[in-house]
């Protein structure tokens, strides 16, 4: 009885020296290991995002996205009805214009590629949550995300009523939520104000509050057909190297309305993210970027890693760090993972 009271009474050594807290003793099974995990994905978690393009029967391959496609809009209601299926329940659509021009026309025209494919999406699939990107890079002939001065240089205030013209005629298709990309100063006043007098005052606001300037923004480039012609977007995009800046940035995005806040890109700031999440209580979203998706598949393609396993810790990655919502172009195939492990 003695023995067992001394033993009981050694906190820190167990026989033999070892420690008393094993925490092995809870990873020895899947079962265990799943009853005692700390972050879970879901399909819901993701928002899918997907090229749309003018014509019919269009499935164009992304030669730096492999399994990433431009879709006319009868094939992007195959695709968005196979993502349904999967339990993913948003996508985020960017549109490729037929033509393009130094105001960015089609951005907000109620003829518009996004908004046929919005109108066609909420009729085929109501439930399905549609997040429009609101930005002119798709739509100028000039690749900006704004409007040019004569020395071509973005003019901020111009760009603005443009975006929140975006945002009116894409909300008046049917989007459930907005999103601007552009990093203008005051664009979500502008979006919140333009859908406010325009009645759409149920309409959510997404900013792409902390949008930094990133070399992992390549291969989207190419998908959208937005690289600049001339010059960066260093002018309006956010300096990598600043934490307190995106901070700033986030911060001044909620005090104009946002609903929902993004990081982008998320592997190299997840930092920034936990951040954000420490910070506020808004819904914080961040976006898995072209970039992070092709270097993946370009590895797993040379066999130097497991693509599933790397995805998916990728993914628990920005949601351990405080995401909420993953935009990813891995949405389809982590959810067809995650059907299974059920």
């Amino acid at each position: 009885m003695s023995e067992l009271l001394n033993h009981r009474d050694d906190r820190t050594q167990g026989p033999a020296g070892f420690p008393r807290v094993r925490l092995r003793r809870l990873r020895k099974s899947a079962a265990l290991r799943g009853m005692v995990r700390e972050t879970n994905l879901s399909p819901s978690d993701f928002a899918y995002p997907l090229f749309v393009v003018h014509g019919h029967g269009i499935r164009t391959p992304i030669d730096p996205m492999p399994g990433q496609f431009q879709f006319s809009v009868d094939q992007l209601l195959i695709e968005v009805a196979e993502a349904q299926s999967l339990g993913i329940s948003a996508v985020l659509l960017f549109g490729v214009p037929s033509t393009k021009d130094h105001l960015g026309t089609e951005a907000y025209s109620d003829d518009g590629i996004i908004q046929q494919a919005t109108r066609a999406i909420k009729q085929d699939m109501p439930d399905m949550v549609v997040i429009t990107d609101v930005c002119l890079c798709e739509y100028t002939n000039h690749g900006h995300c704004g409007i040019l001065t004569d020395e071509g240089v973005v003019d901020n205030d111009p760009t603005l009523e443009l975006l929140a013209k975006t945002a009116v005629s894409q909300s008046r298709a049917g989007a459930d939520i907005v999103a601007p990309s552009a990093m203008m100063d005051g664009q979500v006043a502008a979006l919140r104000a333009g859908l406010d007098i325009a009645g759409m005052l149920d309409v959510p606001v997404m900013a792409y509050a902390s949008k930094f300037t990133s070399a992992y923004y390549g291969p989207f480039r190419i998908a959208a057909e937005s690289t600049p012609e001339s010059g960066d977007r260093k002018a309006y995009q956010m300096d990598g190297a600043n934490p307190r800046e995106a901070l700033r940035e986030m911060e001044q995005d909620a005090f104009e309305g946002a609903d929902i806040l993004m990081v982008k890109p998320a592997l190299a700031y997840l930092d920034i993210l936990s951040q954000a999440r420490q910070r506020f209580n808004h819904p914080i979203a961040a976006y898995n970027v072209s970039g992070e998706y092709s270097m993946l598949k370009a590895a797993a393609a040379a066999g130097w890693l497991d693509e599933n396993t790397a995805m998916m810790e990728m993914l628990i990655s920005i949601k351990r760090a405080g995401a909420d919502l993953i935009m990813t172009y891995f949405a389809k195939d982590a959810a067809r993972l995650l059907q299974k492990s059920v």
